[in-house]
């Protein structure tokens, strides 16, 4: 059984039109549901193996929000990640090794959102897979059990264990 653990970035500034979609930072908004959303997975013990970020500078942060790490978390910043779509993301996934038991992925709409419900399938009808289905927002996390192989992924594979939006959580409430 793995774990695919899919966040998107927290919510980015759009203060400063000159800044390249890249290079946009996070907003103090995003900032604190980042920590948030890093102490709830810290809480639930969801601490993956190996963590694929967007290199982009708004994942970037939302990463170093969830800080810290156990020393033996590996940190990828693959550039296909960039903007992937879901197609592109479902094969960087499937060329995980089977070692790899727990995953992070820390990404971009719309193709997060894509993969996220191409996971769910048809079949899941609980409350989170609708939700999700709807929106997939800044800062959400899905937390997925895949039952078969990486290379196997495709739709209907995951499992969605949870759903996990910042307002969800008590300190962002306020």
């Amino acid at each position: 059984m793995h774990q695919l653990l899919l966040l998107r970035h927290a919510k980015s500034s759009w203060d400063d039109p000159a800044v390249a979609d890249r290079d946009r930072p996070l907003n103090r908004r995003g900032e604190r549901a980042a920590a948030a959303i890093g102490r709830a997975m810290a809480e639930l013990g969801l601490i993956p193996g190996l963590i694929l970020a967007s290199p982009a500078k708004r994942t970037m942060q939302t990463l170093a929000a969830l800080a810290p790490f156990p020393a033996k978390v590996r940190i990828e910043t693959p550039e296909p990640l960039y903007l992937a779509d879901a197609s592109r993301l479902l094969a960087i996934l499937k060329e995980l090794a089977e070692s790899e038991a727990g995953v992070l992925v820390i990404g971009h709409n719309p193709g997060l959102h894509e993969l996220a419900v191409t996971l769910i399938g048809k079949s899941q009808r609980t409350s989170d897979a609708e939700r999700l289905t709807q929106h997939f927002p800044t800062a959400a996390l899905a937390e997925f059990a895949i039952a078969g192989r990486w290379r196997a992924l495709g739709p209907g594979a995951g499992r969605l264990v949870r759903f996990l939006l910042p307002r969800d959580l008590p300190e962002m409430a306020a």
